[in-house]
């Protein structure tokens, strides 16, 4: 089981969330391409397409421009090849190989260096669990991508893909309000999270039952559900008014 451990809740704050759905990915290239799913190329962990970097270039520059990319004080995303690429593309510091798919970069991602906030990985945030989806070992996510702290991850091997059927909205987005709580319970102001379209569609209206006037109302409408690739939308926490759900958080 995952380690959620926090920093201690800080009621007096607001805090932001930035969600931002993975950029375009081969099996949505694959859907794209043939409707019917029999004719799919299936991937068990796709990564990015070309025209997923582009998005992610174009992401980091316009991220750049609005001073955003300097606030974040973390980043927090899925385990899989898709979002691991989409955080690290967007939020990682340049290295000297700019072309390392792994690192998440590729055809020539230049920005100029800044501090760039520290990115871990949950499985609190990954898509919906279903068979033939599976995320690599931790020792190939470490070595693809040594920017990314997997430390919350204690086991090895993805077990989770291996259920029978696929997890129901109902359990993504339990999952959902128990990740929202856990970043609530942290020190940050201003965190990112990079996750998967049916996780973040989810959770926003789990959110809209649970928080209600705690977030921005322009968010509370259905058709702010369905995220783009590489789409980003911000969340405004009012800590003051969820203090009880942070404390039940902590009971738990």
């Amino acid at each position: 089981m995952e380690t959620t451990a926090a920093a201690p809740y800080h009621s007096n704050q607001k805090l932001v969330i930035h969600l931002i759905r993975h950029a375009h990915g081969l099996h949505n290239l694959e859907s794209e391409r043939h409707r019917d799913p029999l004719k799919r190329i299936q991937y068990a962990d796709p990564e990015l397409s070309p025209l997923g970097w582009q998005q992610v270039r174009e992401q980091r520059k316009d991220l750049s421009a609005s001073g955003l990319l300097e606030r974040i004080e973390l980043v927090v995303t899925s385990p899989l090849t898709r979002t691991l690429q989409t955080s690290v593309g967007i939020f990682g510091s340049p290295l000297k190989d700019e072309n390392t798919v792994g690192n998440g970069y590729q055809n020539g991602i230049k920005t100029p260096i800044f501090n760039h906030p520290p990115i871990i990985a949950s499985e609190l945030c990954r898509e919906r669990l279903s068979k033939g989806r599976s995320r690599g070992s931790i020792s190939q996510c470490r070595s693809r991508f040594p920017q990314v702290d997997f430390s919350l991850i204690e086991r090895e091997d993805d077990i989770l893909w291996e259920a029978d059927e696929r997890e129901s909205n109902e359990s993504v987005a339990a999952k959902g309000i128990k990740f929202i709580k856990w970043l609530l319970a942290r020190k940050e102001k201003e965190i990112a999270v990079v996750s998967h379209g049916v996780f973040l569609q989810q959770t926003l209206i789990a959110l809209k039952n649970e928080f209600d006037s705690s977030i921005e109302k322009e968010f509370l409408t259905p058709l702010v559900y369905l995220f783009g690739n590489c789409e980003i939308r911000s969340l405004k926490f009012f800590r003051e008014s969820v203090v009880r759900l942070g404390q039940d958080y902590k009971k738990n």
